[in-house]
């Protein structure tokens, strides 16, 4: 298994993806370790100093006036996360938390926290052997960090609180570190504040929905192009010429997807060329502009939030080479909170054109010629009639929890901390909308494809055509209804298994 070398300051979302899902192992580059010594022993000539300094001799909040004696500075640590861990709701999955043990470790790597390099090493060593926390979800207000899910990671690190296990159960953390051989970290000076200072549940969070997003815009475009061949709707929209006058980099790159997809040789296309209708429907004409529009705001949020993972959150801060040991607000989530909320819009949006577009499909006034509901015996049978239903739905929770979190705000910790970003809200709710999103697109795939079926004997472009042969593998064509429910869930899945979109890659090359 390859190993990655937590430098602090070099993580790609691939590499973030790839421990998620446990493909790695994961350990401390020897640059990273030199450089944390060397703050460690920089805070400690500090104190010796008797220099105050934030959460090492002093309280938290509100308490930050309060001296705490040499003797209680450890105590200091300990009670700060035990008190802190006060998360509830339902807990992020196992891939989340590995992810955010990751990113948590990457920041303290960065070398400004002043910590000891045994505390990465410990969060890497319970990644290496996929020791997972048990983390809620709920709780964190998105400043000071997400003080309390990542409290619970930092219990967890101590022996105490509990594990994720395998098929999903809470379980103490005690018996699975035994069992492991892997020794509790005991906290020094500092280290409880900065395990627990920072961003990293929302970036965490964020960029596994991000990859998420990018695969559901690909897979977008093959379901729209499939569902545009299948309305008989018109390529004209799509050449060059119009995206060089509006040459927004994502419309022009999903123009040139959809060109790819639809090729030269479909017979659908083919045997509607002469046709009398001047332009198609805005779900079809203007894919490139919406579809374009949510690929521009994802490279937007993966900006951010590589930017995020590969930054120092911590208060204070320390600076060995200026002499400074520094308060800042660098753990306030705004930048991930409010582009993260960017992104719930935009899939939203991408839902909402998807559910337009098999609305069309659905409807005999507008799908040029298919049965009502795409269904044989209409009346008797009622085909993809609560399909599309079930696909509004979504989209109309998708437009609830559109509502930015980043605009609200609430003042905590007696009104120190009285700006905070929600951020974890905001990535909680993105993942929700990518969920639904991949559901409205499975739903268009399976009506599409129904549709194409219908217009047999024609036949589609290379690349639909292998989307189409996929879908058929798993589910068949619709002569009398069944539990078309089923039928959609496995759509689902092939899409967020990123299969759809491989199967297409390997006949045409989508970025």
């Amino acid at each position: 298994m390859e190993t990655l070398r937590v430098l602090g300051h070099s993580l790609s979302p691939e590499q973030v993806w790839n421990v998620s899902q446990n493909t790695c192992r994961v350990s401390l580059d020897h640059s990273a370790r030199e450089k944390m010594t060397h703050s460690r022993q920089f805070i400690l000539n500090k104190m010796q100093q008797g220099d105050i300094i934030y959460g090492v001799n002093t309280g938290f909040g509100a308490f930050s006036s309060v001296r705490i004696s040499a003797e209680q500075i450890t105590q200091l640590q300990i009670n700060l996360i035990r008190s802190h861990a006060v998360g509830v709701g339902q807990p992020f999955s196992r891939q989340e938390v590995r992810a955010i043990m990751l990113l948590r470790a990457a920041t303290l790597a960065n070398g400004h926290s002043g910590v000891r390099p045994e505390v990465v090493e410990k969060i890497l060593e319970f990644l290496n052997h996929d020791i997972v926390p048990y983390v809620p979800s709920q709780g964190s207000v998105g400043a000071s960090g997400d003080l309390a899910p990542l409290a619970h990671i930092a219990l967890a690190l101590m022996g105490e609180g509990d594990a994720l296990s395998k098929d999903g159960q809470r379980i103490p953390i005690a018996p699975l570190l035994t069992a492991a051989n892997v020794a509790p970290l005991k906290l020094e000076a500092k280290e409880g504040l900065s395990l627990i200072n920072g961003c990293q549940v929302m970036t965490a969070v964020g960029l596994l929905q991000l990859r998420k997003g990018q695969n559901l815009v690909r897979s977008a475009d093959i379901i729209g192009a499939l569902s545009l061949e299948a309305l008989r709707g018109s390529r004209k929209a799509f050449d060059p010429l119009i995206s060089a006058v509006r040459p927004h980099p994502g419309e022009i790159q999903t123009a040139s997807n959809l060109r790819l997809l639809l090729g030269e040789t479909s017979e659908i296309g083919q045997s509607h060329l002469h046709c009398d209708r001047v332009q198609d429907a805005y779900s079809l004409r203007c894919i490139p502009t919406v579809h374009g529009t949510v690929r521009s705001a994802l490279e937007y949020l993966e900006k951010v939030l590589v930017t995020e993972a590969n930054s120092a959150t911590d208060n204070p801060l320390v600076f060995p080479e200026a002499n400074k040991i520094l308060s800042c607000g660098n753990f306030h989530g705004m930048p991930v909170a409010l582009a993260l909320d960017f992104a719930c819009m935009a899939l939203t949006t991408l839902g909402s054109i998807s559910e337009q577009r098999l609305a069309k499909l659905i409807n005999p006034a507008m799908s040029y010629g298919l049965p009502a509901f795409l269904i044989p015996e209409g009346g008797l049978n009622s085909g993809h009639m609560m399909t599309h239903v079930t696909a509004a739905s979504l989209v109309s929770e998708n437009k609830v929890l559109s509502h930015p979190a980043c605009v609200d705000s609430i003042p905590t910790s007696a009104d120190k901390e009285d700006h905070v970003s929600m951020g974890t809200i905001a990535a909680c709710k993105l993942a929700r909308v990518t969920s639904n999103v991949t559901q409205i697109l499975a739903n268009e795939l399976l009506s599409a494809a129904q549709a194409i079926d219908l217009l047999r004997p024609l036949r589609t472009s290379p690349a639909l055509e292998a989307a189409h042969q996929l879908v058929r593998k798993h589910v068949p064509f619709a002569q009398h209804d069944r539990p078309f429910g089923r039928d959609c869930e496995i759509l689902k899945h092939l899409i967020e298994s990123e299969e759809l979109a491989q199967t297409v890659q390997m006949v045409i090359p989508l970025p």
